[in-house]
């Protein structure tokens, strides 16, 4: 296979009622993941004010954020793909798999989906200031920038391998559920120390709503760069590589299954 050709996008694709469709779609399941999601951060907060970083609270945040992911991404995977994320949006970019116009599109579409949560959220919780997130005490900004671009390559390469690969056959059924695994894995694992983001408009919304900005740029460029270096790898490391003549290193011929 060639590598796709990468468009800015068609004439009608800005009109079009399934750009349209898509766009909508991202909106609201971005909306609720990042409601549940930022929610269950005020919900802990009002239970437990002293805000302490427990293995519980840690927990009960990783399996909100998982739970809700997965709803999300199983509410639009059939009409947008279920993005809920502008990082993997810009590795879907990277790798041809959406045009640049479909991408802004989605990418407008999941920051007012995650600010809309946000604003409702104050609204609904009388005031409470959405927390969002921040690097802990003694973690250096270098450091978090890494955690943030290994977990949201981790989280774009699953994408790719469960929801993008032409041939991932059966295996596209679970799609939500494995990428609601590893964002609920990755939480556990980058919350302490700078929160586990993994998606700048779940990072954006609370971050404008509450007003809080401070290193909120290793939030952007962590998930981008991780996205890309995923899009890149799997694109033209693996599915490519699903069309090339296999090695027989046996010398005996592969059953068509096998290619």
């Amino acid at each position: 296979m060639q590598p796709r050709r990468y468009e800015f996008g068609r004439a009608d694709e800005a009109t079009h009622p399934d750009s349209m469709r898509a766009t909508l779609s991202e909106f609201l399941s971005t909306f609720i993941f990042v409601f549940a999601g930022e929610g269950s951060v005020l919900a802990l907060d009002k239970l437990y004010p002293d805000r302490g970083l427990g293995a519980s609270r840690l927990t009960a945040i990783a399996l909100a954020h998982a739970f809700s992911l997965f709803a999300a991404v199983a509410s639009s995977m059939n009409v947008s793909g279920g993005h809920i994320n502008p990082a993997v949006t810009f590795g879907a970019l990277v790798g041809g798999r959406v045009s640049v116009l479909r991408a802004i599109y989605y990418w407008i579409g999941q920051l007012l989906g995650a600010v809309v949560a946000s604003a409702l959220l104050r609204l609904a919780t009388d005031g409470l200031r959405p927390v969002g997130f921040a690097v802990a005490p003694g973690v250096g900004n270098g450091n978090a920038l890494v955690m943030e671009i290994v977990m949201t390559f981790g989280l774009v390469y699953t994408v790719y391998a469960t929801a993008i690969d032409p041939k991932r056959g059966s295996l596209g059924i679970i799609a939500p559920l494995a990428i609601a695994f590893i964002v609920g894995a990755n939480v556990l694992v980058g919350g302490p120390f700078e929160g586990a983001s993994m998606n700048p408009a779940r990072a954006f919304g609370p971050a404008l709503v509450g007003w809080r900005w401070r290193n909120h740029w290793i939030y952007w460029l962590g998930p981008f760069i991780g996205a890309a270096i995923a899009g890149i790898i799997y694109e033209f490391g693996l599915i490519q590589a699903h069309d090339e003549a296999p090695v027989h290193t046996h010398h005996q011929p592969l059953a068509p299954e096998d290619y």
